[in-house]
């Protein structure tokens, strides 16, 4: 069963540790404690009965109490598991910024980051070749590297 708890804003990572410390010490039967990415004062508890939870919550600090009815996996799914979507950006590319403080200016695409979603670039205009993340939804594909050599 998965529950939905609600802990103090930008303390769910502490709370995460103490739930699982807790349950671990006093051996009871939770399987998992996670802080989704993008969720802010909540988190996520998978054990196998509602006294289980209760109990690994009880009188915790920032904890504030467990959201009422438990939630099926399919639901949380995308919040878990790391999306594979496709990704036409290729290492060596070269790329122009169209979003962010350096739109227009051209880069070639040094590495990319499929799990944060990002691309690492040089910019081409730059005296010294200085790395920058930038989001993928900020960079569009405006020469391939393969067509260069043709």
């Amino acid at each position: 069963m998965i529950f939905i708890i609600k802990v103090t804003t930008n303390k769910e990572e502490r709370s995460v540790d103490m739930i699982a410390e807790k349950a671990q010490k006093k051996n009871l039967n939770v399987f998992s404690v996670s802080r989704p990415f993008g969720l802010r004062g909540y988190i996520l508890l998978e054990a196998e009965d509602r006294d289980s939870a209760e109990e690994s919550v009880f009188n915790l600090p920032y904890v504030k109490g467990i959201i009422g009815k438990t939630i099926p996996y399919e639901e949380i799914q995308n919040m878990v598991e790391p999306s594979a979507t496709t990704i036409s950006i290729q290492e060596g590319d070269i790329v122009e910024i169209i979003g962010a403080t350096l739109k227009g200016e051209k880069a070639k695409v040094t590495r990319i980051d499929k799990q944060k979603e990002e691309v690492v670039v040089n910019l081409l205009g730059a005296v010294v070749p200085l790395p920058v993340s930038i989001k993928l939804d900020s960079v569009k594909v405006i020469r391939r590297e393969s067509e260069e050599e043709e």
